[in-house]
């Protein structure tokens, strides 16, 4: 990532950077309901989750970060399907994608919230998180 740097996440109590959230972006009301099911049934439904879609693309991350619990839910969003985390503990963050892979979920692109990320408005997020993806499936 652009003026950013890789942490390997470990497996511990460590809590990761920022207010304990997680950011959603490119599900539409019905994957909504189904991924606050899988949250209830991993045992971290207390999460509390933002909702972002295309009208949120120029709002810097700390601001989407500050919203309430809920917000956005039930529109649709056709940004690509991203969960950004924060706040949460590393094995939660574990807990977390294992079960969105057991689920079945839609592969989705992933990232911690940094003291770097949240200065930028989602849309330079959601690039450098594609643009990783396309340079490690080149690999």
């Amino acid at each position: 990532m652009t003026d950013a740097t890789f942490e390997k996440l470990g497996q511990s109590d460590r809590t990761l950077y920022g207010e304990r959230k997680l950011l959603l972006c490119g599900f539409a009301p019905p994957a909504q309901s189904k991924f606050k099911t899988l949250l209830k049934m991993i045992g971290i439904a207390q999460l509390p989750l933002i909702w972002c879609g295309a009208e949120e693309e120029n709002v810097l991350l700390s601001e989407l970060m500050r919203r309430p619990d809920g917000s956005g839910e039930g529109a649709d969003s056709p940004l690509p399907r991203t969960l950004i985390v924060a706040g949460v503990k590393e094995q939660e963050l574990h807990v977390l994608m294992s079960g969105c892979r057991q689920a079945g979920m839609q592969q989705a692109l992933w990232a911690t919230l940094t003291p770097t990320s949240e200065t930028w408005p989602l849309k330079r997020l959601l690039s450098e998180l594609s643009a990783e993806k396309e340079a490690l499936t080149r690999r």
